[in-house]
């Protein structure tokens, strides 16, 4: 019969067997024996639980911090407290291309801390939804009547004026912002249209404006903007709270002689939309440049400032690469191509006597469009016949040209300088086109692989569009995806490929994009940062004034030179704070703002401080 024998490294007479027959030898066993090997057992069970039970807590604590923070945003859904007198109110009005949309925020009593940020939120009326209202056309289109244009946006105002309380008007600040179509502009019709903002809505509201905060920004403040909402409501601007959080090494703008500090790592994002590119990133170290016309270039693509209350303090300065590329939006990039194909193909057949795309039963091979569909490109009263071909790879390599990058160092797309990306230290988030490539039809939204996302493109691409079009009717595609997204769904993931890992220089083995539509649910628009900057030196003014909920217009306002050529400014944003210092400088694109009549300003004696 087997015997199990137990011996560990103790005294000899410690030893005792065990057998399937002799289990009773147990209790012949001496006791004290039995007593000692129970407690040993008892306190290496208790102290590996313990070590156990601590991990876990330290774990859970810290995921519990990550969990509190998500569903303080997620679950932001509440309808704003307007009864509140602690509760202060912003407004942005975007006016964009295609129409305005104004926004309401709102935050509460600053905590005091001078390094702290206002927790701005969008805010809600007693349904919960987010007080937003659009309207159309684009503000541009009054270009040629612009003593029309209060009676335009007058219809948002009134709105934001029924959901902000009444005793809160005179201190709510209101920014009406225009963007890509104003720019456009001749200079003498954005001042008339700005002038006439400026001269009629204090007359019929009360709402704190002032010169500069009507204007004509940027895509470069743009940019910044995006990327200040994105951070923010990452909680990227938030300190330091747990070790295992990204951090970043950063050397602060304006101070090369002083300690680097240590802080939360921030997001870069990346936007594609249909006729421009976008990309935005923190250059936590001091730049250095290939040649001085390259330092030139950089200028106008840097952004430096201070997002903190206190110019005095480093915590929030910030330095932001943003460059926005024409033309290589989705659909403005599928035109170029197939301008070229066209164009390539007419020349061909005119020297080599072929009838390449002249009729369907002869069309030009297209790869980056799915097996077997069969499209066309109409041209100067022209047809030019395609039928795809589905080849992933063929298409990457006759888009590549397209990007037009050059040898020298430190650049991107149409060779425009781009400081250096510590890939390994580093998160994008890709929006727009970036997710709808990877998400609407390919189903692989989140975090980016590029193996994965190039197989999946790859077997797309070769699919036959009659099996496509089948999977189409049964559902199989998110609800959004129309016809159009499956015929250049091909054409668009080699572009977005190439864009992010040709262009931007990514390396294929980068692990730290995602792509999405929102952010912790909610999709996050530019006028948060927008709101966010402009409001950034209230905290102090209510701290050293004892005030939480009012502020003096004069330390909101400044005077823009019309005559003033681009360049080096002051201020990132128009608002110039009594306290700026030179950590709170930038180089900007064109701005537009204009002086105002002593005069003028006598007919809004409202706005002054109570």
């Amino acid at each position: 019969m087997g015997r199990i024998g137990i011996s560990c490294l103790f005294p000899a007479s410690w030893h005792f067997s065990i057998s399937p027959v002799g289990c009773p030898r147990i209790l012949n066993t001496n006791l004290r024996q039995i007593i000692v090997l129970s407690i040993l057992a008892a306190s290496v069970s208790l102290l590996y639980f313990s070590v156990i039970i601590i991990r876990n807590k330290y774990g859970r604590l810290s995921r519990d911090k990550k969990l509190q923070r998500y569903l303080a945003r997620v679950t932001d859904i509440e309808a704003t407290d307007t009864s509140n007198p602690n509760v202060n109110y912003g407004i942005v009005v975007d006016c964009g291309s295609s129409g305005s949309r104004i926004f309401v925020y709102c935050w509460p009593r600053h905590n005091g801390n001078p390094r702290d940020l206002l927790d701005i939120r969008q805010m809600r009326d007693k349904n919960r939804k987010p007080v937003v209202m659009k309207i159309k056309p684009g503000i541009s289109e009054f270009a040629t009547s612009p003593e029309k244009v209060s009676d335009y946006i007058s219809p948002l105002l009134k709105f934001a004026a029924e959901h902000v309380p009444r005793e809160k008007h005179k201190e709510t600040p209101l920014y009406i912002l225009c963007t890509a179509g104003m720019r456009v502009l001749p200079e003498s019709q954005q001042k008339a249209i700005l002038e006439d903002l400026l001269t009629d809505i204090p007359v019929h509201f009360d709402f704190l404006f002032s010169d500069s905060h009507a204007e004509v920004i940027s895509g470069k403040q743009e940019g910044v903007y995006a990327w200040i909402g994105i951070n923010f409501v990452l909680g990227r601007f938030e300190h330091i709270e747990e070790d295992d959080e990204a951090l970043v090494e950063v050397s602060i703008p304006g101070s090369e002689n002083s300690q680097a500090i240590i802080r939360k790592r921030t997001a870069g994002i990346l936007d594609m939309g249909g006729v421009s590119t976008q990309i935005a990133y923190e250059v936590p170290e001091t730049v250095s440049f290939a040649s001085s016309q390259q330092e030139e270039v950089a200028k106008n693509l840097l952004a430096e400032f201070n997002l903190g209350c206190d110019v005095h303090h480093t915590e929030h300065v910030y330095r932001v690469y943003v460059a926005t590329f024409l033309g290589f939006g989705g659909n403005a990039a599928r035109q170029r191509y197939e301008d070229r194909i066209f164009a390539n193909t007419v020349q061909k057949n005119r020297l080599l006597g072929k009838q390449t795309g002249l009729t369907p039963d002869a069309p030009y091979l297209d790869p980056c469009l799915p097996l077997d569909i069969k499209d066309e490109i109409q041209q100067n009263g022209q047809t030019m016949y395609l039928r795809g071909t589905g080849d992933f790879d063929l298409c990457r390599e006759m888009l590549q040209p397209f990007m037009n990058k050059t040898n020298e160092t430190q650049t991107s797309l149409n060779g425009v300088y781009q400081p250096p990306i510590h890939f390994q230290n580093s998160e994008f988030y890709g929006f727009s086109e970036f997710y709808y490539c990877t998400e609407d039809v390919l189903r692989m939204g989140g975090d980016y692989n590029a193996a994965k996302f190039t197989k999946a493109a790859k077997d797309y691409c070769a699919t036959k569009w009659s099996i496509l079009r089948d999977r189409f009717d049964r559902g199989l595609y998110a609800s959004h995806a129309d016809l159009h997204r499956l015929k250049y769904q091909c054409f668009k993931s080699a572009w977005m490929f190439e864009v992010f890992h040709e262009g931007f220089s990514f390396p294929v083995g980068y692990k730290n994009l995602k792509t999405a539509l929102q952010v912790y649910d909610k999709e996050v628009q530019w006028t948060l940062g927008a709101i966010l900057y402009r409001t950034r030196f209230l905290p102090l003014r209510g701290i050293t004034s004892g005030l939480q909920t009012s502020w003096p217009l004069d330390h909101m306002s400044h005077e823009g030179d019309p005559n003033k050529k681009p360049g080096l400014k002051k201020d990132f944003c128009p608002e110039k704070s009594t306290e700026s210092s030179s950590q709170n400088t930038v180089v900007t694109g064109t701005e537009t703002k204009y002086t105002r009549s002593p005069k003028w300003r006598e007919r809004r004696l409202f706005l002054h401080h109570q």
